[in-house]
């Protein structure tokens, strides 16, 4: 579970996009650039590189 103040500042490293989270799949999604980053362990990994969009 991420907390809201931490999702209140994150956004997309690629286009400074808002972010949606999904806690059963563990993802964020970028609003506007539909990248899915993975959250490991409550650790959201925001690396372009490690965008999982299907």
């Amino acid at each position: 579970m991420l907390k809201k103040e931490l999702l209140d500042i994150l956004c997309c490293p690629k286009c400074r996009g808002d972010l949606a989270y999904n806690e059963p799949a563990a993802t964020l999604t970028c609003k506007e650039c539909r990248r899915v980053y993975p959250v490991k362990d409550g650790i959201p990994i925001m690396l372009v590189e490690e965008d999982k969009t299907p």
